[in-house]
């Protein structure tokens, strides 16, 4: 289960375009909105699992794809002339969550909570994954080559945020199940 290569959206120029209506506006907003969330869950997993070097590394790079994710709309919404911009942080309470980490350890306990963490994980990717196709379908229907440009990069990144999710929890969920 290790991640998959071609972890980096191309970034072709895009031209000035004219601005988004009100529904299509709201597309990277939401989406701005659920990669940010996403990523900073990454990082709390990553964090909070870190004795488990797969997931921790693993959720690390995926968080780093969703927070590229956030850059790559706010710089295409800034040529729809919709400002998204503002940095993502990693998370104020990383060294708290690391002590924390080292202090659960292997219990039972945590094998339960990283079934709940990589659940959630998922539940978030597939609704960011949503938020991709719909945005894909908009740039179609506008004809908005760089928005489906956009979205064709990034979405396939999501899922296989989505993938790793369902794969570890296909993977650990017996034996953390099964030794409770």
């Amino acid at each position: 289960m290790t991640l998959p290569p071609n972890s980096r959206c191309s970034r072709p120029p895009q031209p000035r375009c004219t601005s988004w209506n009100a529904e299509t506006a709201a597309l990277p907003r939401t989406l701005r909105h659920g990669e940010k969330h996403l990523a900073r869950h990454l990082t709390t997993v990553a964090e909070r699992h870190r004795t488990d070097h797969e997931i921790h590394h693993v959720a690390t790079d995926l968080a780093a794809w969703s927070r590229e994710h956030v850059q790559r709309l706010a710089d295409t919404a800034h040529t729809h002339d919709l400002d998204l911009h503002g940095a993502p942080t990693p998370g104020v309470l990383s060294t708290l969550r690391e002590k924390a980490a080292e202090a659960v350890g292997h219990r039972p306990e945590t094998g339960l909570l990283l079934l709940r963490d990589l659940r959630e994980l998922h539940l978030d990717a597939t609704e960011n994954s949503l938020h991709w196709e719909m945005l894909a379908q908009a740039a179609q229907a506008t004809k908005d080559d760089g928005l489906l440009a956009l979205a064709s990069a990034c979405h396939p990144q999501t899922l296989r945020q989505m993938r790793w999710t369902n794969t570890v929890i296909k993977v650990l969920s017996p034996q953390i199940l099964t030794s409770l």
